[in-house]
């Protein structure tokens, strides 16, 4: 990031690892929407560099003992947290005590990032990936991590054996969540979005039943004989959505707001959400989740659907994913020219 609303290629002195830190050659990073926020809000001292969801191989060791060894292919669990709290210590940097207080969220969420070819980082947010395609492998850490974590909050309420699920948003998130559905629970998993291309990716994935946003009061009516989906989840949380979720949602429900594209839900009661309702707002996931989900893929059970570019084509990237023409994820690769 070169300026607030622009990205740029641009040359840096390579990192060198400090105490507890290694440096990594980055294999595969991939592109998030938040990037987009951070290229539109700014605020960090320029130049900038992007990229959370980091796959790499360690490359050199700063000083001190390390859990992994030169030529490991890892990815990285880049939440950044205080370091002192007990969450930060239980690897739940996501939910650091301290974290309102901090500069950053995270590896390229105001700490330099990956979208470069090499990064440093504390060798213990790294969790081993050897073996997984590293551009399937990168996307786990943000897209599967933070899908993985919202799933597993709701696991109680999925557990029953006519459990409905409704995810909103098929992309780079929601497509991934619905295998984390699949691999979790037994619930009937109902897709939601307003592109075809997305719908045809949930159909991909294994879904039956993949609708458009103003089909799916009446699917999942049909779905549940009327009683309305045991959990909802939102990937987009865009005003559309937001109006549109609790109308799904059965009483005693989960709606779980995954997505932050500026859509604003009243809490009132008597209101539009039903009685007896829970909302969460998850972020991200714990370093033991990530080890979770990357045993997942091992399994060969979080297929993702990517698009891979060189890192050049980073600032193209962002228009792409602005303007909705990305299906599931996309993916830099340094490697390429």
């Amino acid at each position: 990031m070169t300026g607030v609303g622009t990205a740029a290629l641009v040359d840096v002195p390579e990192p060198v690892p400090g105490p507890g830190e290694v440096r990594l050659d980055v294999l595969a990073v991939g592109v998030c929407r938040s990037d987009l926020t951070v290229l539109a809000r700014g605020g960090y001292p320029l130049p900038f560099t992007f990229g959370h969801e980091v796959c790499g191989r360690v490359a050199a060791l700063g000083p001190g003992r390390h859990p992994v060894a030169l030529g490991d292919q890892v990815v990285v669990h880049a939440p950044h947290g205080c370091g002192e709290c007990a969450r930060c210590v239980r690897g739940e940097a996501n939910y650091c005590d301290r974290g309102r207080s901090l500069t950053a969220a995270g590896l390229g969420l105001g700490l330099d990032g990956g979208m470069a070819e090499a990064v440093t980082v504390d060798s213990r947010k790294l969790v081993a990936a050897d073996g997984l395609d590293p551009v399937h492998a990168s996307v786990l850490a943000d897209a599967g991590l933070t899908s993985y974590h919202a799933v597993a909050g709701s696991l109680p309420l999925l557990a029953e054996p006519d459990a409905v699920a409704v995810v909103i948003g098929v992309g780079g998130l929601g497509h991934l969540a619905i295998k984390v559905l699949d691999a979790l629970t037994g619930a009937h998993v109902i897709a939601v979005d307003t592109r075809e291309s997305s719908l045809e990716l949930a159909r991909a994935q294994g879904v039956r039943t993949a609708v458009k946003l103003d089909s799916a009061a009446e699917a999942v009516t049909t779905a549940t004989g009327g009683r309305g989906a045991d959990v909802v989840f939102d990937f987009a949380a865009a005003p559309s959505s937001v109006d549109l979720a609790p109308q799904l949602l059965r009483v005693a429900g989960d709606l779980v707001v995954v997505g932050s594209g500026g859509g604003i839900l009243p809490v009132v009661k008597p209101g539009p959400l039903p009685s007896g309702c829970r909302i969460r707002l998850p972020f991200w996931g714990s370093r033991d989740e990530l080890a979770e989900v990357v045993a997942l893929a091992r399994r060969g059970s979080l297929p993702v659907r990517t698009e891979v570019f060189g890192l050049a084509e980073a600032d193209r990237v962002f228009a792409l994913l602005k303007a909705g023409e990305i299906t599931g994820r996309a993916v830099l690769d340094p490697r390429r020219g």
